[in-house]
This record gives C-alpha cells, sequence and structure tokens, in this order.
C-alpha cells in the first residue's frame, strides 16, 4: 500500500477509535471484544496491502474489525472453557456408571424428540449450525435466507431444545450475550 494511504487509514483509524470502539461494544455486547477487535484490526491495517486508494476508509476500517470480530468467535466458539476442561477430567470416572449411562440415554432421546417438534426448515439449521457446525452465511445461502434468519432460527431453536430438557438457555455472543433465557419464563 502507498505509504500516503497507509498513513490516512491509520489516521483515521486512530481520530475515530472511541466511535469505532462504540460501534462495535453495542454491535457484538461487549466492551472486551470491541477492544480485542479493535487491537487486532490496528494490526492488520498496519500489514495489510491495499495498492489503492479506499473509496470510504471509515467503513472500510469498522468492516475490518467487524471481520476480526467473527475470527474471534468462530475461533473462540471452538475452544473449552476452564470449566469444561475440569469437568472433562472428571468424566473419565463418571462414564463407567451405568446409571449415568442410562440418563445420558435418556437426555439424549429427549434432544432427539425436541429436535422432531421443530419446524423442518428450523431444525435443518440447528443440526448445520450445532452438529456440522457450518457457517451462519453458508446456511443462509443453502436455505435462501438471511444470515439473520439463520440467527433468529437458530436462537429459537435452541431455546426449544433447552426449554424441552429443563435447561436454561445461555446467549454466548452478541447482543445480550451471557444473559440466560430461564426455563420458567423469568
Amino acid at each position: 500500500m502507498p505509504d500516503s494511504v497507509k498513513a490516512t487509514l491509520r489516521a483515521l483509524f486512530l481520530a475515530r477509535y472511541a466511535q469505532f470502539r462504540k460501534h462495535l461494544q453495542i454491535r457484538l455486547g461487549s466492551e472486551d471484544l470491541a477492544n480485542d477487535a479493535l487491537q487486532e484490526a490496528y494490526l492488520r491495517v498496519e500489514s495489510t496491502n491495499v495498492r489503492s486508494a479506499v473509496r470510504y476508509p471509515s467503513a472500510y476500517l469498522f468492516r475490518i474489525a467487524l471481520n476480526v470480530a467473527e475470527d474471534q468467535r468462530k475461533s473462540n466458539s471452538r475452544l473449552l472453557s476452564v470449566g469444561e476442561v475440569e469437568a472433562l477430567y472428571d468424566m473419565a470416572d463418571e462414564m463407567a456408571d451405568p446409571a449415568r449411562g442410562a440418563e445420558a440415554r435418556n437426555e439424549l432421546e429427549a434432544l432427539e424428540r425436541a429436535l422432531a417438534e421443530l419446524p423442518r426448515r428450523r431444525r435443518a439449521i440447528v443440526l448445520a449450525a450445532r452438529v456440522d457446525e457450518m457457517p451462519h452465511k453458508d446456511i443462509a445461502a443453502r436455505y435462501g435466507v438471511s444470515a439473520r434468519t439463520v440467527e433468529k432460527e437458530l436462537r429459537a431453536g435452541l431455546e426449544h431444545c433447552c426449554e424441552r430438557l429443563g435447561r436454561d438457555f445461555v446467549q454466548r455472543f452478541g447482543p445480550g450475550a451471557g444473559k440466560q433465557s430461564k426455563r420458567d419464563g423469568s
């Protein structure tokens, strides 16, 4: 990238940093995620290789930050939390228990029944997202809907399954992240 274009992008990034952070925080539902995305976005701007002037530099920079946030979300969704790792350590002893095996089979059957209760497209979206780990944009293309529709269908399907299994639904990303939807409607 010509040095002048890079310098312009860098200056704009720094001048609008607070504005970008505010918009990202609203969009992502987390100040920490917004800050992490902006830091990585700045590094990408520094290492980017655009050869000509950018028509809408502010939108270009914000899109970089959004792409970084999406990459981080995908990466983090595949990582286990400390609690999940600790649960894995305890799992070996628990797996040998026949009662626990029967309980797991019952829970799996309950999940299958809950999935069967969903409308066909919603069930397919839930399975594609959670079993096949397809990106939302690919699911949207497959079913001819928007990515937002995929998110809504996925959330509705997961909430339904959680309700049927007697569990709380916890949104892990986006606006409302970390908040639970209670089974009893509270």
